[in-house]
């Protein structure tokens, strides 16, 4: 009986022992189906290298390269207007006329007095000529005088010698006293000769000194006719320039935009809030001012080699065109917080106006046959930036410097080389030396 059992439980046994050892070997081959889920399946590409544009597009307006507001300078009536909203003007094209009658005789009055001034003028250095001759006259009275007195001095002393010796020839007996008394008389008339040569030395000089006198003050008149004269050429010459502002000229080439005076008004000078009588734009060139947000104002360049703009123009179906930042406020405006920019534009066929909307598209930097990482691949820690090199299927985690950025993708400067295999996407999961399988990410 047991004999006949024993096939049965040798059968039951088998069949436990296979049943240990299945479960066993799928406890195993879990645990093996566990560790192959433990090796990281990564999206990796080789580094490649592109064209990197970092752009701004901003809303802009057209504004009139220069525009000015003509106002008058004088308080008149206005005699004529010569132009309207949306005429061609030229520089220095007469725009308006005023009449001011009584500026006319003003005129008249300041040619008047200069005509007097330079008479008076004239008058004062004929004086000054006659001065001089006159002082001429004393200077040849003074040699004179001085000749006659060294006549009369030689005069004495002739008389003198004769009468001393007369007078001995007295005392001797040799001659009588009687002619020795004549000489003497002859000294005394000598000597008072003398005298009165030396009278008229003293007053040719006095003359002398005076001529000399009235030849500085007919000068000092001459001065003060000539500052008179010039004075009159500047009273003249200011009436004359203010006559000159009844015409009121046009600044520059231009159109003229507004226009708000007629004939016959009576105008008066500009003042703060006043309204311009006209005002013309230039035309030729006009501004594009476009307000760069504070994050990206640092990166604008103006000048020569200013950052490039591309301007659309939306009512001219779109229009664009190219120009290149001219320049900036440099400081922010405090209400908005942004950059006021200008873009200069030649405009010679007058197809831009003052007022026109704008799309401005400006290139801030550009960065041509680079290495490009997207932002998905950048490890960011505390020691700095890094990426994950897939080498020999394990994981290097590579230390990167990088550059511009731009939207999603950022220029990596140095760490990596073109070619190298990079994990794309979920860098913050992988460690150091972590073996992957790449997988090849599916094309759109």
């Amino acid at each position: 009986m047991i004999l006949q059992r024993i096939p049965f439980l040798f059968a039951l046994l088998s069949g436990c022992l296979l049943s240990i050892i299945g479960w066993r070997d799928g406890i195993a081959l879990a645990e093996n189906s566990d560790t192959t889920a433990r090796v990281d399946r990564v999206t990796a590409l080789p580094v490649t290298k592109k064209n990197l544009k970092l752009t701004t597009t901003q809303p802009g307006r057209i504004v009139a390269y220069e525009e000015t507001a003509i106002a008058s300078k004088l308080s008149g009536f206005v005699e004529a207007v010569l132009v309207d909203i949306g005429d061609a003007v030229k520089k220095d094209q007469v725009l308006m006329r005023l009449s001011i009658p009584e500026m006319a005789d003003e005129v008249r009055q300041k040619e008047a007095l200069l005509a007097q001034a330079e008479a008076e003028a004239l008058q004062a250095e004929s004086a000054v000529q006659a001065a001089k001759a006159a002082l001429d006259t004393t200077i040849a009275g003074i040699e004179e005088a001085k000749a006659g007195k060294g006549r009369v001095v030689a005069e004495i002393e002739r008389a003198k010698s004769e009468y001393s010796r007369i007078q001995q020839l007295a005392d001797s007996g040799t001659v009588t006293s009687k002619l020795a008394e004549e000489l003497l008389s002859r000294l005394r008339a000598a000597e008072a000769a003398g005298l009165e040569i030396d009278a008229k030395v003293k007053s040719a000089e006095a003359n002398h000194r005076q001529a000399s006198a009235n030849v500085q003050k007919f000068q000092a008149d001459v001065g003060a006719a000539v500052a008179r004269r010039n004075v009159a050429q500047a009273n003249l010459g200011h009436i004359r320039t203010m006559l000159g502002y009844l015409e009121i000229k046009a600044p520059f080439d231009g159109i003229v935009i507004q226009r708000a005076v007629d004939t016959g008004r009576y105008v008066q000078p500009a003042h703060s809030n006043a309204a311009p009588l006209l005002v013309v734009a230039r035309t030729d060139k006009v501004r594009v001012y476009v307000e760069i947000p504070e994050m990206e104002a640092a990166a604008i360049d103006v000048g020569e080699n200013g950052d490039r703009a591309v301007i659309s123009i939306q009512s001219l179906g779109k229009k664009t065109i190219e120009g290149r930042v001219s320049r900036s406020a440099w400081g922010l405006d405090e209400s908005n917080r942004s950059l006021r920019t200008e873009i200069d534009i030649a405009n010679t066929d007058r197809a831009l106006r003052p007022g026109m909307y704008a799309y401005v598209t400006i290139t801030l930097d550009q960065r041509n046959d680079v290495l490009v990482l997207p932002l998905t691949a950048i490890l960011k820690k505390e020691q700095g930036n890094f990426c994950c090199v897939v080498k020999d299927d394990k994981i290097e985690i590579r230390p990167i410097e990088l550059g511009l950025r731009v939207g999603a993708e950022v220029e990596i400067v140095s760490g990596i080389q073109a070619g190298e295999v990079v994990v794309m996407a979920r860098v913050e999961s992988l460690t150091q030396g972590q073996p992957v399988v790449v997988m090849t990410p599916v094309a759109k």
